[in-house]
């Protein structure tokens, strides 16, 4: 699927061309993901232009939407669809939230997060994206916005594209017919841009004596993070579809709409 590496969007990839069951795909130009937009300049980027974005979902925080605006595309209108609402998202709300904060002291990042305790509190973070009520209205909202017939080709992003819209991109791609390993591949596949655009972060924590596997283990996209979320979802609703019509609450007819339209 494409990449837009010069674009001013970090982390912008579009889902069209994934491959789905029955010899099918992601319909090209109409589900994009990406982290978050306070670096696009509408005015220099003739390459999100040309996409004729009409809807951004913001999965953000009202800090981070406070602290980094979203600059949209031009002729976008915004949703959000706060996926750490009223602080819900029980003890891995900081972790994808706040990624600059949490390297600010390495001492204190140490005793915080080191010795494996970095990596078990981002498995807590994607589980609590299955089971917390902010959560579900957030990727609730997100696809039923899908289903509007005048969403346009749509955006959506959190701050580094790979935790909150990781895990809205894998069940998108499951509810439309993907097989479990190409989402995986796809959630997988964003590790590269991610660690490029907060690597000035990165290596100021490090140069500041700052342990490189806590760092990788935040900045990481990794199989157990998502299984986390996956096994919560097997939990309590047996497979995603259920998860989507029961635990996101969106209609049968809205499912049917999202699957025609972007079902390729």
């Amino acid at each position: 699927m494409p990449q837009f590496d010069a674009s001013t969007i970090i982390n912008l990839r579009d889902l069209g061309g994934v491959a789905l069951a029955g010899n099918s795909a992601v319909r090209p130009g109409l589900l994009l993901r990406s982290g978050q937009l306070d670096r696009h300049d509408p005015a220099a980027d003739p390459a999100v232009a040309a996409l004729g974005i009409r809807t951004v979902v913001d999965l953000r925080s009202e800090n981070e939407r406070r602290e980094h605006p979203d600059r949209l595309p031009r002729g976008a209108r915004l949703i959000v669809a706060d996926v750490l609402a009223e602080g819900t998202v029980p003890g891995g709300a900081a972790m994808p939230a706040h990624i600059e904060s949490v390297l600010g002291n390495p001492a204190a990042v140490e005793e915080r997060l080191g010795g494996g305790k970095a990596e078990k509190l981002m498995c807590e973070s994607y589980r609590a994206f299955v089971t917390s009520d902010a959560a579900c209205r957030a990727y609730g909202r997100l696809l039923t916005t899908l289903a509007e017939p005048d969403c346009g080709p749509l955006l959506f992003h959190c701050t580094a594209g790979k935790d909150r819209t990781g895990w809205a991109a894998t069940v998108l791609l499951l509810l439309l017919g993907a097989a479990p390993e190409t989402a995986e591949a796809e959630y997988l596949a964003v590790e590269p841009a991610v660690r490029a655009a907060f690597a000035p972060l990165t290596d100021r924590f490090t140069a500041a004596g700052g342990d490189p596997g806590i760092a990788s283990a935040i900045f990481g996209v990794r199989p157990a993070y998502l299984a986390a979320a996956m096994e919560e979802v097997r939990r309590l609703y047996g497979s995603v579809e259920g998860y989507v019509r029961v635990g996101l609450g969106v209609p049968d007819a809205a499912v049917n709409r999202i699957r025609a339209r972007y079902v390729a």
